[in-house]
């Protein structure tokens, strides 16, 4: 930034100051000769310089930047005085040769002080009695304002400096050269020439600009600075505007009309305005192509005068064909060089009667020239001795001989007539023959009747128009080239009644005309009439045959056109005669055209209708067509805002808007719309520009009637700012993309760019987001590389871009307001490039990988690796490294072509440049190792051959014992699918069925729900599992389990000793818990600390949840904040990983926030219970099980007996398992009895019965291992009766199958033990087994069964009920947005993950995978696995990676293959839904927070969740203080101390006690 400079005349050097540098540079061209650096310094204002012997100080110093204040050289002692604002405005005296150098060490030896002073300012200067002034305006420009003597303003003009800069008002003459003016701006230091006189070529253009500086000089007919011209000192050598424009030299030839028959004329030349005396120069006159007549001086100083000689007359110009004379131009020319001009001209009299052959007399006597006529020879003469009987230019032009018109009756073509010609001033004899000439090629016989009449005989003229006027003249027969004089030329009127009339109106309408014609109606044609009518003959009634509009408003005004055949003989005739049903339309006289059209301008109608048109002739016409009277409708306009510049393009919409014939749209009553285009239901018109920015009315006005609103406006708004373009340079062949940034870019419809002098043509532009435009560069042409950026103009809206300039520029230099860009766009050379050696040929092999280097020449451009682009023939080459001289690319894929050679082309913007040609080579190689490839498979084809002929008897006797197995496995097999396919066709239940909506679904309470979501396992506080209440079902099931929750305990248990000081620090502590900036620093300086693990984070964000659970608003805005860093350090890497995992504390608040928002909304719609699908499960041998249904009592669950289905294969704990889920399959799990709680007897005959368990002593035993039983095992028949009752606590075998060993027992196939398959003899290891992937149709069954199931739950979740989604998700999905487009973030993909992690697998996996958090049931390992599989499959639907999946992929990815397409367009559906939604404001999710906390108030004891929290605190106590310490808000807010008396409160030896107790 610029502070200060000042100049050295005698050394041409200009010294400038800048903040913390000085800059030393040469005059004139200002190139840099030194530099010093000043500052920035360590400083305080109340420390002195550290030079003085006082300098100790103890205040504070910071890095301080020095601005320059004084700076003044001294050329006597060769020192320049520097003072800054460092050091208390200490000076530094530094040489002048070089400012980088310290002439004189502070302090000096002495004790004389050193004086300074300031810099001159110098804004004026007196030049010719005028003064100039110069004034820096704040937009960078230089205004130079001329006054006269008595101080009145006569001109002013801009420079422009450096726009948009602040011009210093220090500003300095150079010493050396005071036509230059040295000033600076913000950030630059330039010498300005104070005129620049060369752009004016005349002297009237250099004296009217009212320029103090400038002047002409006459001898170089230049304008210039007076010490420019040539003995400027001399007299009238240089002309000052003091002088006027009257005195810029000229010359007057005094006889400037010159007879071409004129011998030796000579030219006489007055001299007027500024011309030295020429005497004794070498002075001639120039008559241009060379030719040049002496010329000398006459006359005195003051009034001189120059004969010069006229050029020779065989050296005259040839006259141009149509005039009598012609111009020439002769300049004085004094030593070599033309000064002044002026025009003569030579005249020929006998041109005129050759120009002018049918007014030959009258034109030579009204000529400029002295010109006479003689009548004996009938021709113009400039000499009047030439004729005796002259008539001279004195009488006057109407004594000549000429034809006096007369008007004539119309003649009917081909008919012979006599036509009488009166003539005047005839002094021609009776005998001279003349004859009547009618422009055409014959003549007819001119008869004289009397002196002044002349009769034409026997006249026959033809025409084939309706009408056609010819010519009357009379020419003397001798000389058919002279004509009488015909000064008003005189016509006959010759007309055909075969043309021109195609109805019997428009022949009879001739009637006006004169014309005698007759209408035919037999023949349907228009002829002569030979003979008067008889009667009056009467026309057909007038034919309608189109009227148009169709429409028209209720206030008439309309014009209607009418078309059609007998419409009116004359304009009388159809005067009142045209109506629309009763309204009267009034025919336009000048629009009506005889009997084809009638214009008329349609009256008022008193309401809307339609109705035929009538012309009513004597005869009523009636039109085909109806025309309508309707009331036109306006309803809107779109867009409703625009720039005040204007140019929007409007639609209005309404209905029956295309009626009428004129329209226009009034913008605030008084400008109009403008390029209106119009249908039946829209208006589109372009915005004009206003003044204001305000809301101004529209409307629409039909046939200059009253307008139609509805009360539409449109707001104008600030028009768009363009702040800035980057980048600033193009390649010559354009094409760049060329970013604008700005603001109010949402109100611009269409942009386009040019670049002014330099641009072939627009370019159009692409609007992407209110404050970014991106523009490709135009090409340029004729372009000088290294030639000065050329300005840049925008057209928004079809409008140039233009800065607001400051009111007072506007009013106080209107003529300044001239267009000046704001941006300017460097031009470079197009990039050069080459391959790395240079050649113009590649070879490569089909198949390699190809990587080629292209070497770069330098250039200036500035490319980014984004803006090339390299191909291989029609393959893109994916660039890996660009730097300045080389680019990387490589392709991965074969390159394969019908061609032997492709391109390598590349292209940067619009410029495309082939670098060389690829050869597509490697053939001849293929042959050979094709060859050499055949010969070894040859060879051990052979060896193959030989090798088989010993085995394949070997071979044969096995395959004979292996066919058999075959046979025998194929037989099962086939039986296998045939019972899957039937199972599959004929076993799906509907499962529905089963479900007793009436009971409602057994939800956990939300408490419970909360403290299972956020401690899934076990408590991080006292190690043990969270126990759920049971409630009591009867007497007979069990007694109710006792609340063991810490942090749902009603009271917050510690003793009584400790409880004031506890209470009153935990109190302390949550007040600095609610500080946003307390909290935001404690979380970030635990999560700092290496040994604080991810399970601690999971339960500090919980435990927080807890904590603030009734302030839900203050904890969204402390996980925004927390959200808001970690997408700050997600973006730098890769922000696609964002919320992955839950691995930091913000994270964990998000699930938990998740949880708490999509609470009732989880309970209001995903209702139905999760079922179950794995393949895991899926036996490895054939077991034949068989259904068995069986009548089971038991008291409980409030039913007595059902019937329950069951396999024979299953154990007896599986049995009851089934019949506790069919009994109590309504009931809450938590209030279902155990399975070892039960017995199941059952009762083989009225006197028989047997206790059924899964291990007694009729169990078998198989290689060392006991088999379960089974039902099969007890044989229990189909429709067997069995009890189950509430079993003897006393009784203690075990009967349950979670609890067996699973080492010494199995349930129905052995485990694939390899010891135990070794044990086996060779019979039973061919024991009937089938491949396990013969059952994977059984899960086709259980997933046909669970379908509908998936299906609904998969919509529950991913549908918007009522059309409103979860408050939560709106609100997040939104930030999340906001977020990505603060970043610049704009891959949709990265959207789409985050959304993905944040929701559905943050929240509704987690709830998928555990049920148990929502509902009260039970989750087997079983069940978990099966879970996987829905999980597995809502995964994959949110995901956006492509599943390649094939016959070796997972079951559980294969099993919902085909349905994950359907769910990903549901899940994109789900989410566009979201977006396009109305956002929320913060206010209603402060509400919705605010309900949430409401309704669970009291739900939880948040002081044991603070003391937990408190634990943290304390074992990171000094690390917390730390960061508070460290971070200047909570600094200022001595947060640090009020912790410190947190820990002051809880640790005052009481807490230790308490905490041991």
């Amino acid at each position: 930034l610029t502070n200060n400079f000042a100049l050295d005349g005698p050394g041409s050097r200009v010294y400038l100051a800048a903040v913390n540098r000085l800059f030393q540079l040469s005059g004139g061209e200002l190139a840099l000769e030194a530099e010093a650096a000043v500052g920035p310094v360590l400083d305080s204002p109340l420390c002195h310089a550290p030079q003085l012997p006082q300098a100790s100080c103890e205040h504070p110093r910071v890095l301080t930047n020095n601005y320059n204040k004084i700076l003044q050289p001294d050329p006597e002692q060769g020192v320049l005085v520097v003072c800054g604002s460092i050091y208390q405005g200490l000076c530094q005296l530094r040489s002048m040769a070089n400012n980088s150098a310290v002439a004189v060490r502070f302090p000096p030896g002495g004790s004389d002080s050193v004086a300074v002073f300031p810099s001159m300012l110098n804004v004026a200067a007196n030049h010719n009695n005028y003064t100039v002034v110069f004034l820096g305006t704040a937009s960078g420009a230089l205004l130079k304002i001329n006054l006269d003597s008595t101080m009145k303003v006569i001109s002013r003009r801009s420079i422009s400096v450096a726009y948009g800069e602040p011009v210093h008002p220090i500003m300095q003459f150079d010493p050396s050269d005071s036509t230059y003016l040295y000033l600076m701006t913000s950030y630059q230091m330039t010498r300005v020439k104070v005129a620049a006189c060369s752009q004016y070529s005349t002297c009237a253009e250099c004296l009217a600009a009212a320029d103090a500086y400038c002047g002409w000089c006459t001898m170089e007919t230049r304008c210039s600075l007076q010490h420019e011209c040539t003995n400027f000192t001399g007299a009238n050598f240089w002309a000052s505007v003091s002088e006027g424009v009257q005195q810029c030299p000229s010359m007057t030839i005094l006889e400037p009309e010159i007879n071409i028959d004129k011998e030796n004329p000579v030219l006489i030349i007055q001299i007027n305005g500024t011309i030295p005396n020429l005497n004794g120069t070498n002075i001639s006159c120039d008559y241009g192509n060379n030719i040049h007549t002496v010329a000398r001086v006459a006359g005195d100083y003051v009034n001189q005068f120059i004969y010069c000689s006229l050029l020779p007359h065989e050296k005259y110009p040839a006259f141009p064909d149509d005039q009598d004379h012609v111009v020439i131009e002769t300049s004085l020319r004094v030593n070599n060089k033309n000064i002044i001009r002026a025009n003569f001209i030579i005249y020929d009299c006998k041109r005129i009667g050759n120009i002018y052959p049918k007014r030959a007399c009258t034109s030579c006597l009204s000529a400029r020239w002295k010109c006479h006529w003689c009548p004996s020879t009938y021709s113009c003469v400039s000499n009047r001795s030439q004729c005796e009987d002259a008539l001279r230019m004195e009488q006057k032009k109407i004594d000549c001989p000429q034809i006096v018109p007369a008007p004539l009756e119309p003649v009917p073509t081909g008919v012979s007539q006599n036509i009488v010609i009166s003539l005047a001033n005839a002094t021609f004899a009776k005998e001279t023959a003349l004859e009547c000439h009618f422009g055409t090629d014959g003549t007819f016989e001119a008869r004289w009747v009397n002196s002044s009449a002349v009769e034409c005989v026997h006249v026959l003229l033809h025409t084939s128009e309706k009408s056609h006027r010819f010519p009357v003249n009379l020419q003397l027969k001798d000389k058919p080239d002279r004509f009488i004089d015909s000064p008003e030329m005189m016509t006959v009127e010759v007309y055909n009644c075969a043309t021109g009339s195609a109805d019997c109106s428009q022949c009879l309408g001739r009637e006006d005309l004169g014309h005698r014609c007759l209408w035919s109606e037999s023949s349907s044609s228009c002829r002569l009439q030979t003979e008067p009518p008889q009667v009056a003959e009467v026309c057909p009634p007038p034919e309608i045959r189109k009227i148009e509009p169709l429409r028209g408003p209720l206030e008439g005004g309309t014009l209607l056109t009418i078309r059609g055949r007998n419409l009116g003989r004359r304009f009388s005739d159809i005067a009142g005669a045209v109506r629309v049903g009763g309204v009267r339309c009034a025919p336009l006289p000048h629009r009506y055209v005889v009997s084809e059209t009638v214009v008329c301008q349609t009256g008022e109608a008193p309401e809307a209708f339609s109705d035929v048109v009538t012309v009513n002739v004597s005869r009523e016409g009636r039109s085909r067509e109806q025309y309508s009277y309707v009331l036109p409708v306006v309803q809107s306009i779109a867009p409703l805002n625009g720039p005040k510049a204007g140019g929007t393009r409007v639609t209005i919409r309404g209905s029956r808007l295309d009626v009428g014939s004129e329209l226009r749209v009034l913008i605030n009553s008084s400008k109009q719309c403008t390029d209106l285009s119009r249908t039946d239901s829209s208006i589109t018109c372009t915005m004009p520009a206003v003044e204001l920015t305000t809301a101004v009315p529209v409307c629409v006005q039909f046939e200059n009637k009253s307008c139609a609103s509805h009360n539409i406006t449109f707001k104008y708004e600030k028009n768009p700012v363009i702040s800035d373009i980057n980048p600033k340079k193009s390649q010559i062949s354009g094409g760049r993309i060329i970013t604008l940034e700005g603001r109010g870019f949402g109100l611009v419809q269409n942009v386009s760019m040019a670049v002014r002098g330099i641009g072939r043509e627009h370019t159009r532009c692409k609007v992407h987001t209110d404050t970014a435009i991106t523009c490709p560069s135009p090409a340029a042409s004729n372009v000088t590389v290294g030639t000065k950026p050329a300005p840049v103009d925008f057209y928004l809206n079809g409008r140039l871009y233009a800065d607001e300039r400051s009111a007072l520029d506007e009013e106080m230099y209107p003529e300044e307001a001239l267009h000046i860009s704001k941006f300017s766009l460097g031009y470079y050379a197009d990039p050069q490039f080459s391959t790395a050696k240079k050649e113009k040929w590649i070879k490569h092999h089909p198949g390699e990988p190809l990587t080629l280097v292209i070497h770069k020449e330098p250039d200036s451009l500035g490319l980014e690796s984004n803006e090339y682009q390299v191909k291989i023939g029609l393959i893109s080459c994916e660039i890996q490294i660009v730097s300045d001289k080389v680019i990387h690319c490589s392709i991965n894929e074969s390159l394969s072509s019908s061609e032997r050679q492709l391109p390598v082309t590349i292209q940067v913007g619009k410029f495309n440049y082939t670098i060389a040609m690829l050869h597509l080579g490697g053939g001849e190689t293929a042959i050979i190792v094709s060859i050499v490839i055949c010969s070894i498979l040859l060879v051990l084809s052979v060896v193959a051959l030989f090798v088989f002929c010993t085995k394949s008897r070997r071979a044969e006797r096995y395959w004979q014992k292996t066919l058999l197995q075959m046979e025998e496995m194929e037989s099962q097999i086939r039986e296998e699918i045939r019972k899957g396919f039937a199972e599959l066709q004929t076993d799906m239940t509907d499962l529905t069925k089963e479900l007793n909506r009436s009971q409602g679904i057994p939800f956990l309470e939300y408490k419970h729900f909360v403290t299972r979501t956020f401690f899934p396992k076990c408590s991080s506080l006292y190690e043990e599992c969270y126990i759920l209440p049971s409630q009591q079902l009867s007497s007979q099931v069990g007694s109710q389990v006792q609340e063991t929750h810490p942090l749902l305990v009603g009271e917050w248990k510690i003793p009584e000793n400790c409880r004031p000081n506890m209470e009153e620090g935990i109190s302390l502590f949550s007040t600095l818990l609610n500080n946003k900036h307390f909290l935001i620093v404690f979380v970030h300086a635990l999560e700092q600390q290496k040994d604080f693990a991810v399970r601690d984070r999971c339960n500090l964000a919980s435990l927080l949840t807890i904590a603030l659970h009734g302030k839900l608003e203050y904890y969204t805005s402390i996980m925004k904040d927390l959200l808001v860093d970690l997408i700050d350090a997600s973006a730098s890497k890769n922000p696609k990983l964002m919320l992955r995992r839950t691995e930091s504390v913000v994270e964990k608040m998000l699930t938990n926030w998740m949880s708490i928002c999509m609470y009732s909304y989880l309970r209001e719609t995903v209702g139905e219970p999760f079922f179950l699908l794995n393949e895991e499960w899926l036996l490895r041998e054939n077991i034949e099980a068989k259904p068995r249904n069986l009548n089971v009592s038991f008291q409980g669950c409030g039913m007595d007996s059902l019937s329950v289905r069951a396999m024979d294969t299953d154990t007896l704990s599986q049995v009851k398992e089934k019949i506790l889920e069919a009994f109590c399959k309504n009931v809450p799990y938590s209030q279902w009895p155990r399975v070892e709680d039960v017995d199941l007897e059952w009762f083989a005959t009225s006197t028989d019965s047997y206790i059924l368990r899964d291990l007694d002593d009729t169990s078998v035993v198989e290689d060392g291992r006991k088999k379960l039983n089974t039902l099969a095992h007890y044989k229990i028949p189909e429709g067997a009766s069995l009890a189950m009752s509430l079993t003897d606590k006393k009784d203690t075998t075990l009967s349950r199958v979670k609890d067996l060993d699973t080492e010494k027992y199995f349930h129905l196939v052995l485990p694939t033990d390899e010891s135990v398959e070794h044990k086996k003899s060779h019979r039973q290891s061919h024991r009937k087994k089938v491949l396990p992937e013969i059952y994977l149709t059984r899960l086709l069954s259980t997933k046909g069964t669970l379908q509908k199931f998936l299906d609904d739950l998969f919509k529950a979740i991913l549908s918007i009920r009522d059309d409103k989604p979860p408050v939560a998700v709106k609100y997040f999905f939104d930030f999340l947005e906001e977020q990505a487009e603060k970043r610049g973030i704009t891959d949709p993909d990265t959207l789409h993950i985050w959304k993905t992690n944040s929701l559905p697998l943050r929240f509704w996996v987690n709830i998928l995978k555990n049920p148990q958090f929502v509902f009260d049931i039970d989750k087997t390992d079983h069940i978990d696995a099966c879970l996987s599989v829905i999980a597995q499959a809502f995964i994959d639907a949110c995901s956006l990676s492509d599943l390649q999946l094939g016959k070796d992929s997972p079951t559980n990815k294969l099993l919902y293959a085909k349905e994950i397409p359907e769910y990903r367009k549901i899940v994109q559906r789900y989410y566009k839904q979201i977006h396009d939604m109305p956002p929320l404001s913060e206010q209603e999710m402060n509400a919705h927070l605010a309900e949430e906390s409401r309704k669970y108030r009291n739900e939880f004891n948040t002081n044991v969740a603070m003391a937990e929290i408190y634990k943290y605190a304390k074992r990171y106590r000094s690390q917390i203080v730390a960061a508070l310490d460290a971070n200047p808000t909570t600094k200022r807010t001595q947060l640090q101390h009020k912790f410190e008396q947190v820990i002051a409160l809880m640790e005052d030896n009481i807490y230790e006690s308490c905490s041991e107790a």
